[in-house]
């Protein structure tokens, strides 16, 4: 196999982040399907596979982190005027949530909502950025990426 090869093989493994818009899980599947059925060819093709795969599975974790941080503003947004009481119907305990939302809860959801559109598009540019530096045959270091797979 050529090099040339071995670049549009590793160039497709961080490219194959986007499938996750056509194909549920996608960003997961396709280059894990990529990389281990091609990993033994080269080197390059397999640190370009554990590059892709452990970005994906650190955006995933970075994702999970920002929804429990955003749950407690989607519940005072929903529950805001609300008591335990009211929820469960327990009469002894009335612990009211009515101060908790309005403008503070709106404040708190517009940056976790703007964190996330950040995170989106930082999430395209990293993956273009590391798809042409594979075609060019260099490594590229996804910034902000946990190494799960050494």
């Amino acid at each position: 196999m050529s090099v040339n090869n071995h670049n549009n093989i590793s160039t497709f493994i961080h490219l194959g982040a986007f499938s996750k818009y056509f194909i549920p899980f996608g960003n997961y599947i396709v280059p894990i399907l990529l990389w281990t059925t091609n990993k033994d060819k080269s080197n390059f093709i397999d640190d370009n596979g554990k590059e892709a795969i452990n970005f994906q599975l650190s955006i995933l974790l970075y994702t999970v982190i920002l929804g429990i941080f955003s749950f407690p503003f989607f519940i005072f947004n929903v529950f805001g005027d609300a008591s335990i009481s009211d929820l469960f119907h327990f009469n002894d305990i009335s612990i009211n949530f009515s101060n908790a939302g309005g403008f503070r809860t709106l404040i708190g959801a517009s940056f976790v909502g703007i964190i996330a559109l950040i995170g989106f598009f930082m999430e395209i540019i990293f993956v273009i950025t590391a798809a042409l530096k594979a075609n060019k045959g260099e490594t590229y270091k996804y910034p902000l990426s946990i190494r799960f797979i050494k």
